[in-house]
């Protein structure tokens, strides 16, 4: 029976979007003369059957571009909220730079983004060369902008700022390059996030004039804005959360804590626009900036977008499924649905289930003072961090900043080369490797940081030195990473010590990754190999081949 027909017999009728979405998510599938079964359904039970994807499991390193109307400034993170922030030093730039909150606000900086020296394919096959095995981009941030030719949502980069399709940008680039393409979305909490644009200043000449927050669109006539509804990208027509003036939103995150609840109509938007993000550019990952899922636990729309995403990747790939949705503070059943991802920051463990960690080389949305004051992450710290964190059943997602006019800077591109040419000689014991029995050895282990909510432990530990070792294997090879260059020219393996538990077998061959074979000494103690007479130019990260 059709579904119209069987509501109609029950007094039933749904809006339009949902009779075109809501097979998904009940989940079903229109076919020519009936229904099919889908694979999953929204619900935890359904999601528990989701198996990660082989390739993603192997694939280890990928490559995000984090880019927005946010970087159009270039002063850092989260500006279309700073912004809104008396006294803040984003208040303060924003103040000399494009005037008064009140009368130049985020819309207007939307307004100045061209994109104009974009090239998503070059940066693309660049990233690929570094050693990129997947591309993300940022389909929409906090501030509410969607990336992509959004039917859905005015507030696009089609129709306002670079008046360029974006994400269809990104998408052909990936597919061209035989990368897999994934997305981050981040619009859930423009709810509260923009709450600061609902703020007016406390003192000064301009004190108690509103800001830009709670503009309608009959304030636009005879602006370049004129027959456009601001409250469509602020969404700020409703009252502040409980703990606002605290500027507590961290707190709020996972809609708690005294938070204003978006209303069901924002979810809906949400939830529209998402799905047609899903089908229109089919994207193999999604990575939610959410506790979870988007409105976890008020609503189960992040469980619909997530059986919706897998049930088209499988039908998309005949079958299989490739798709990956990534979720943050995930308690041990959810991590059976999701992949777990931390936010700057690294497991201490050989984790279970595929985990990913998400870091930034220098700010997430484009900054000068880290470019002026050389703040940038080096190669040593990126490598570093890959090896480990695949150390541990991790991969490795690296945003690199992204300017205003759509490039990167030189000394981004310096860094890259860098990765790039280590991971030259060195990939083997990156790509389609698994944990060994330990992680690894060494006193960082030691002093590992704590995580912190979703993360934020990175650079809190001990820093590597040539006493600190990281494994992996690929078959009946095992990779013994250095992380520094012994000043003696003796690696000493604690691991591999004779009679060893760990590997209880003799010890056949050594060879040095981009190097000689190597001789060594096994004594109860350790597996002391003597290195050539040579340091590598990427001493920091050492590889080791035994078999």
């Amino acid at each position: 029976m059709d579904r119209r027909m069987l509501l109609k017999q029950l007094g039933l009728a749904l809006p339009a979007y949902l009779l075109a979405t809501q097979g998904s998510a009940l989940g079903l599938a229109d076919s020519a003369y009936g229904y099919k079964k889908e694979r999953f359904s929204p619900d935890w039970k359904s999601l528990q059957g989701y198996q990660v994807p082989e390739w993603y499991k192997k694939a280890k390193f990928g490559i995000w571009a984090h880019w927005g109307p946010q970087c159009e400034p270039e002063y850092g993170d989260w500006y279309a909220r700073g912004m809104y922030e008396e006294g803040s030093d984003q208040y303060n730039y924003h103040v000399r730079k494009y005037g008064h909150p009140s009368q130049f606000g985020f819309k207007d900086v939307i307004h100045q983004w061209k994109a104009e020296e974009w090239n998503p394919e070059d940066l693309v096959n660049f990233y690929k060369r570094v050693g990129a095995k997947y591309f993300f981009a940022m389909a929409n941030h906090h501030d509410n902008l969607d990336l992509w030719n959004s039917s859905h949502h005015y507030w696009n980069s089609v129709n306002l700022g670079p008046k360029k399709d974006i994400i269809g940008g990104w998408a052909k680039a990936a597919k061209k390059a035989g990368l897999p393409f994934g997305v981050s979305v981040h619009a859930a909490h423009a709810w509260t996030w923009y709450e600061t644009a609902q703020h007016a200043d406390k003192k000064g000449p301009l004190q108690g004039v509103p800001y830009d927050g709670k503009l309608t669109k009959a304030a636009g006539k005879g602006l370049w804005w004129e027959g456009l509804d601001p409250q469509e990208l602020y969404v700020q027509n409703h009252p502040l959360s409980s703990t606002e003036n605290n500027l507590n939103i961290h707190a709020q995150w996972h809609w708690g804590n005294g938070v204003a609840l978006p209303s069901k109509e924002y979810c809906e938007l949400f939830y529209k626009r998402t799905i047609e993000l899903i089908d229109k550019y089919e994207p193999e990952l999604i990575y939610f900036d959410d506790t979870v899922l988007p409105f976890h636990p008020i609503n189960d729309i992040g469980l619909k977008i997530a059986a919706h995403h897998y049930n088209k990747s499988i039908q998309r790939n005949k079958g299989r499924l490739d798709a990956v949705v990534f979720g943050k503070i995930l308690d041990e059943m959810q991590r059976q649905c999701l992949v777990w991802d931390i936010e700057r920051g690294q497991s201490n463990v050989i984790e279970p289930f595929t985990w990913q960690t998400d870091t930034c080389l220098g700010n997430w949305h484009y900054d000068k003072r880290v470019y002026d004051r050389k703040g940038y992450k080096s190669a040593r710290t990126v490598v570093q961090t890959l090896v480990d964190v695949v150390s541990k059943n991790g991969n490795f997602l690296l945003n690199v900043p992204v300017k205003g006019n759509g490039s990167i800077d030189e000394q981004e591109r310096a860094i890259l080369e860098e990765v790039a040419a280590w991971m030259q000689v060195n990939s083997e014991c990156i790509y389609d490797t698994t944990p060994w029995k330990i992680l690894g050895e060494g006193p960082a282990l030691e002093n590992a940081a704590p995580l912190s909510a979703q993360g934020f432990n990175e650079g809190k530990g001990k820093p590597f030195t040539s006493e600190d070792i990281r494994f992996t294997q690929k078959g009946n090879i095992l990779y013994a990473v250095l992380m520094g260059w012994p000043e003696d020219g003796v690696a000493r393996i604690k691991s591999l010590s004779e009679g060893n538990i760990l590997w209880p077998g003799a010890i056949h061959n050594i060879k040095l990754l981009g190097g000689p074979a190597l001789t060594c000494q096994r004594s109860n103690t350790a597996l002391s190999i003597q290195l050539p007479d040579l340091r590598t130019q990427q001493q920091y990260a050492v590889v080791l081949k035994i078999t």
